[in-house]
C-alpha cells in the first residue's frame, strides 16, 4: 500500500522537530554568549571609569594637600609680617616720642623761663596747663592795668606769643588769709609757645583761634 498526503505531511512534521530544536538550542547559545560577552565589556568598562575616576580623585586630593599646605606655610608668614610690622609700629612710635621729647627738652627749658621773665610784679600765676603748643594760665592780679602789662610782656617774648585774654573778674584773692587778702583781678588768659615768628595756624584748645 502507498502512504496517502496525510501521512506523508505527518512524517515531515516528524523529520524537522529535531532539526528546529537543535537550531533553537544554537539560538540559545549564541544569545547567551553575545548577552556574557556584552555584560563582561559593561563590566571592564565600569572597572575602566571608575579606576580612572579613582586615580584622578587621588591625584586631586594630592593637590588639595599640596596647596593646604602652601596655604598654611603662606597664613604663618603673614602672621609673622604681621607681628613684625606690629613691633616696627610700635618701635618706630617710641623712637618718636623720644625724639618728641628730646626736641621738646629746651623748648620745655625756655617756656619756664619765659614764664617766670613775663610775669610783671603784682601778678601772680595759680595753675598752667599745656595742650600741645596751647598754654592756659590762671592766675591774680592786683589790677587790670598788670594784666595788661602781663600781655605786654607776652607779646615781646622769644617764645611765647598770641597771647588772649578770656576771663577777667575782680574779685578777693581767696588765697589769702586774714590781712593778707587783696582785693584785684582774677584773669584766664592763652597764649601759644614756640619760637617768635609763628604764623599763628595753630589753633587755641576749644576751636579759638588766636586774633
Amino acid at each position: 500500500m502507498r502512504p496517502g498526503t496525510a501521512e506523508f505531511r505527518l512524517m515531515a512534521r516528524i523529520n524537522l522537530l529535531p532539526w528546529r530544536a537543535a537550531l533553537r538550542r544554537e539560538r540559545q547559545k549564541e544569545f547567551a554568549l553575545w548577552t556574557g560577552l556584552g555584560l563582561a565589556l559593561t563590566a571592564a568598562m565600569m572597572l575602566l571609569i571608575r579606576t580612572q575616576i579613582s586615580a584622578a580623585m587621588d591625584t586631586q586630593n594630592r593637590r588639595n594637600q599640596y596647596l593646604e599646605g602652601e596655604i598654611g606655610a603662606l597664613e604663618r608668614q603673614i602672621a609673622e609680617i604681621r607681628d613684625l610690622e606690629a613691633k616696627k609700629s610700635r618701635l618706630v612710635a617710641k623712637m618718636e616720642i623720644i625724639q618728641q621729647l628730646q626736641l621738646s627738652r629746651p623748648e620745655e627749658v625756655h617756656l619756664f623761663d619765659e614764664i617766670a621773665r613775663t610775669v610783671p610784679e603784682g601778678v601772680s600765676l595759680r595753675d598752667l596747663t599745656q595742650e600741645e603748643r596751647a598754654i592756659t594760665v590762671n592766675g591774680f592780679a592786683q589790677s587790670n592795668a598788670r594784666v595788661s602789662a602781663y600781655m605786654r610782656n607776652l607779646e615781646g617774648s622769644e617764645w611765647l606769643y598770641d597771647p588772649v585774654l578770656e576771663v577777667i573778674e575782680n574779685k578777693q584773692d581767696a588765697q589769702g588769709r586774714g590781712k593778707e587778702r587783696e582785693k584785684g583781678s582774677r584773669f584766664t588768659l592763652r597764649m601759644k609757645q614756640g619760637p617768635r615768628g609763628r604764623t599763628g595756624e595753630e589753633s587755641l584748645p576749644g576751636g579759638k583761634a588766636a586774633p
